[in-house]
C-alpha cells in the first residue's frame, strides 16, 4: 500500500465524469488533487461547476498544468482529445495515465484496457490504462463467464437503456429535459461505438469467436444507470449458469451475481455491478446493472488508479447505493 499521498491531475475537468471522479477523489484517504484543468473555467472554483463539492474543496479549475507535478493523470475529455492531448504534451516517465475517452480501448500505444473484471493482473503492471466504455463494461460484465468458458455461439441480442447522463454534460436535443422527461427511444441501433471493444474482450476470452451481437441502446426517462437485458443460447441448465457465474465472479470486488431480479436502484450511486441469470427454454436471459457514470466510467477509473498505485482495490468507493 502507498504510504504517500498520490498526487492527481486531471484534463478536462468540467464534465460529468471529472465531476464524479472528483466526488470520489476529494474523500479518497491517499489522493492529493493538485490540478484540475479547463481552459473554459479556469479561475472558478469547481464547485461553481460541481456544485456537490461546495463545502469540500476551495480548488480552482487551472488554465495550466505541469505533468511532472502529479503520479497519476485522468484523461476524461471528448473521444479524440486523448490523442490530441498526447500529440502536444509528451507523457513524463513514470507518469501513470487513465483515459475514460475511447481513444485507446483497442490497447495500442501501450495502453491496457481496464475492465478488472476480465485483465485484473494484466492490470497491475500498467501505467497507461483505457478505462471501458459504459453500455460496455454492463454488457461485457454480463456476458464474460461465458465468454471464459466458451459458450457464446449462437446470436447475443442486447437491449439496454441508460440514463441521460450517458450524453455527457452539454445540451442537446436529445438529452434537454423537455424532450427526455416521459419519453423513450432508441438510437445507434446495431451500430453502437462500443461493439467494438465488446467484440475485441469477448474474442480475447473465447478464441475464433463470431456471434452476431444484436444491441439495441435505449435512451431512458432517468439521470442515471443502465439497465442491460442480454439473452443467447446456452446448453447449461440455470443451476449450472448461476453456479459458472458465481465462480467467474467469486473474487471480483464489485461484481455480484444475485439470485433475485436486479433493479437500478441497487447500483445507483456505487461501483457496483449486479448480475442475475435465468433459464428459459434453450435461452440464457442475463440481467446487467451499473451506473453509468460510476462502474460505467470514474468509479472504475479510481478502481484502476487504485490497482495500478498498489491500493486496496475498493479504496473510496465503499459507496452506498441511493435505494430511495
Amino acid at each position: 500500500m502507498a504510504e504517500n499521498k498520490i498526487r492527481i491531475g486531471i484534463i478536462g475537468g468540467a464534465g460529468y465524469t471529472a465531476g464524479e471522479l472528483l466526488r470520489l477523489l476529494v474523500h479518497h484517504p491517499f489522493a492529493e488533487i493538485v490540478f484540475v484543468h479547463s481552459e473554459s473555467n479556469a479561475g472558478n472554483y469547481l464547485y461553481d461547476v460541481h456544485a456537490g463539492l461546495l463545502g469540500d474543496t476551495d480548488l480552482r479549475f487551472a488554465d495550466s498544468f505541469d505533468l511532472t507535478a502529479v503520479d497519476v493523470l485522468f484523461l476524461c475529455g471528448a473521444h479524440g482529445k486523448s490523442r490530441e492531448f498526447w500529440a502536444a504534451n509528451p507523457r513524463p516517465e513514470g507518469l501513470k495515465v487513465i483515459d475514460l475517452a475511447q481513444d485507446f480501448r483497442d490497447e495500442s500505444e501501450g495502453y491496457v484496457y481496464g475492465l478488472p473484471e476480465m485483465q485484473r493482473e494484466k492490470i497491475l503492471g500498467a501505467e497507461k490504462i483505457a478505462n471501458p466504455g459504459c453500455f460496455a463494461t454492463c454488457i461485457q460484465l454480463g456476458l464474460l463467464p461465458l465468454a471464459a468458458a466458451g459458450l457464446l455461439h449462437g446470436e447475443i441480442n442486447v437491449t439496454a437503456i441508460t440514463g441521460s447522463t450517458g450524453a455527457g454534460v452539454k445540451p442537446s436535443a436529445t438529452s434537454h429535459f423537455s424532450w427526455r422527461n416521459n419519453n423513450i427511444s432508441t438510437y445507434k441501433v446495431f451500430t453502437h461505438q462500443h461493439l467494438i471493444e465488446i467484440r475485441r474482450d469477448l474474442g480475447l476470452l473465447q478464441s475464433g469467436f463470431e456471434a452476431a451481437i444484436n444491441f439495441v441502446p435505449v435512451r431512458g426517462d432517468f439521470t442515471r444507470g443502465i439497465f442491460a437485458s442480454i439473452h443467447t443460447g446456452c446448453p447449461l441448465s440455470e443451476e449450472e449458469a448461476v453456479a459458472l457465474y458465481k465462480d467467474y465472479y467469486q473474487d471480483a470486488a464489485f461484481t455480484f451475481v444475485s439470485e433475485r431480479d436486479v433493479d437500478l436502484k441497487q447500483v445507483v450511486n456505487t461501483n457496483k455491478c449486479l448480475v442475475h441469470v435465468e433459464k428459459h427454454g434453450d435461452k440464457l436471459v442475463i440481467s446487467s446493472v451499473i451506473d453509468n457514470l460510476l462502474k460505467g466510467a470514474s468509479g472504475q477509473a479510481l478502481q484502476n488508479m487504485n490497482l495500478i498505485c498498489g491500493l486496496p482495490e475498493t479504496t473510496g468507493l465503499l459507496l452506498k447505493a441511493s435505494a430511495f
